[in-house]
This record gives C-alpha cells, structure tokens and sequence, in this order.
C-alpha cells in the first residue's frame, strides 16, 4: 500500500528508511548527508562494506537497525541505484531505470524477507541520482505497490515536520 506524504523523512515512524546512492557514495549532500549527520557510523560502516565488498550497482545494503530519539528502532537501507566511483577522485554516476529496477525489487525482497512492518522512502532518484519521478514512480509501484505493510512515499519534503502516517 504506498501513500504519498509531506514532511521530514528523517521523523517517520516506518520501521524502515531507504534511500538512493551510489556505491563508494561520499553521502555529501540530500538525504544521504541528513543520514550521515544523524548517524555518523552509519556512514562509515557503508564506507567500510564498499571499500571490501566493491558492491554492484542495483543491490541494497542495510544497516541493521538503530533507535530514533524516542527509542524506536530504525533501519536505513542504502538502495545502491547509481553508478558508483572507486577509482580516487571519482564521482558517483546518474541512476538508471535498470539499477533503481534492481535495487526496488531487492528492497521488495528484503522487506519480506526481514518482516518489516513500514517503510519510508524518498522520491527516489530525483536529486544526484538526475532521474525524474516520473520515470521512477512506476517502478516504485511495480515493486512495492502490492506490499502487504504500508510504504510512505515523501513526495514533498519539509524540514521538521513529521508526515501523517496513519492510513
């Protein structure tokens, strides 16, 4: 069930975050830095899994699970939808639609698969990823539409304002 949301990603009460980056990302601004701020090991735990692992673009990496504020349990997930950058001074690519494919569908799998009651994600791809939601929207519902668990798209973000995810 995927409902469309106004507000602050970072306040969702979603058992799970997943948003977009490249593989080897510097998380240097967007979401990915909001993420990085709020969870600094977070961060250099993706840098450690990406330096030994050198994953593919289109797979997923999650976290494991950290406690909000208020003591909730949260899982970012890193949906790897871009090309990535291993080479020294190298910058991560543009997504395509056949990495977000893969990595949606993997997300799909890994929520099953983990039990995850709610999930949250950003208008994946919109920013660095240089992809319009209008390409990426169907892909989002091809893969996560028919979830059993609610999925709230932030489809509109404002900072500080924790979004109505009750339906």
């Amino acid at each position: 069930m995927i409902h469309e949301v106004t507000g602050d990603i970072l306040l969702s009460s979603a058992d799970a975050i997943a948003h977009g980056v490249a593989p080897n990302d510097p998380f240097h601004s967007g979401l990915a830095l909001a993420l990085r701020e709020k969870w600094p090991a977070m961060y250099k735990d993706f840098r450690h899994y990406c330096q030994t692992d050198h994953p593919k673009s289109g797979s997923l990496w999650d976290w494991g699970g950290v406690s909000d504020a208020a003591g909730t349990p949260v899982r970012p997930v890193a949906l790897l939808t871009q090309e990535g950058g291993y080479e020294h001074g190298t910058k991560p690519g543009p997504a395509s639609a056949k990495t977000v494919n893969h990595a949606l569908k993997e997300l799909r799998e890994w929520a099953e698969r983990e039990n995850v009651r709610s999930l949250s994600i950003p208008k994946l791809c919109t920013g660095v990823g240089g992809m319009s939601w209008e390409a990426v929207a169907p892909l989002v519902r091809q893969h996560l539409g028919s979830l059993k668990i609610p999925v709230y798209v932030y489809t509109t973000y404002q900072k500080g304002v924790k979004a109505r995810e009750d339906r």
